[in-house]
């Protein structure tokens, strides 16, 4: 179900390079940007991609795959992110964090937060307010932001990148849920900045997918109604398309449902 979703994201980010391409270009030091990174932070799975001789290529990992669990687990030797975190979670759960953009952004108190820290295998806190990851390293608890947690993923997304570059990156477009709040797209951002990246633009996922599948291109004003479901998130935006300008009429979503809370509910019914 992960993966499904997951390739279901990775069409829906296809289009913030597009976006990436034109901010560089609208801008007057466009040189200073170097090359924009598009990257869709998913909450089981995340991805970066550049525009590159007028194509998209979405870049492989280390591991040489398109897509890289957003997992980040700690040992007590190292720090791993991506496929070698998810792989050795079932021997370390208690030290390996996940869907952190479940709780980014979010409130201790939420009752989407109270109700994940039931499936989590990892210590969910309190700080002022906000919820913490505390993962236990050496003996001593170690806490950490979801922002941090995100960073961590979206370093990895970062030098993914300029491994295949063969330079550095510093700027980037980032998809987000379209019924994200600003508390959580500022949250996004924050990750991006502890990631040593330059937030150019937060993207809504569904108007993405809208312009990855080419909807801009056909003439004529129409209306497009855009479904967006993923491995945590679940969104629906009607969109007014005219001459290649999008318009958001409405939009609606759950950013608490997805492919994991599928598996959540069948695991439930048969336990």
């Amino acid at each position: 179900m992960h993966t499904k979703a997951s390739l279901l994201a990775l069409f829906a980010f296809i289009f913030t390079l597009f976006i990436a391409s034109n901010v560089v270009e609208a801008a007057e030091d466009k040189e200073s940007y170097g090359t924009v990174i598009g990257i869709d932070l998913g909450t089981t799975y995340s991805c970066v991609a550049v525009q590159k001789n007028g194509r998209v290529e979405i870049i492989a990992n280390d591991q040489g795959h398109r897509i890289t669990p957003s997992y980040v687990a700690f040992t007590d030797d190292e720090r791993l992110i991506g496929d070698a975190a998810k792989n050795q979670y079932s021997a370390n759960p208690r030290r390996t964090v996940f869907d952190a953009k479940r709780l980014i952004g979010r409130r201790y108190e939420d009752k989407e937060v109270q109700q994940d820290m039931k499936h989590f295998p990892f210590d969910v806190v309190s700080r002022n307010g906000a919820p913490h990851i505390q993962v236990p390293v050496k003996g001593e608890d170690r806490v950490f932001t979801p922002e941090e947690i995100s960073g961590m993923v979206l370093t990895k997304m970062k030098e993914t990148a300029e491994a295949y570059l063969g330079k550095p990156v510093t700027h980037a477009v980032v998809t987000v849920p379209a019924y994200f709040n600003d508390a959580q797209r500022q949250a996004t951002k924050d990750a991006g900045t502890i990631a040593g990246l330059t937030i150019l633009r937060i993207i809504n996922e569904p108007t993405a997918a809208a312009i990855a599948y080419g909807l801009d291109k056909t003439g004529g004003e129409k209306n497009v109604l855009v479904y967006d479901l993923g491995g945590g998130t679940f969104d629906v935006s009607l969109l007014s398309i005219e001459d290649g300008i999008f318009e958001v009429l409405s939009t609606a979503g759950d950013t608490h449902l997805g492919g994991e809370d599928f598996d959540s509910r069948v695991i439930d019914h048969f336990v």
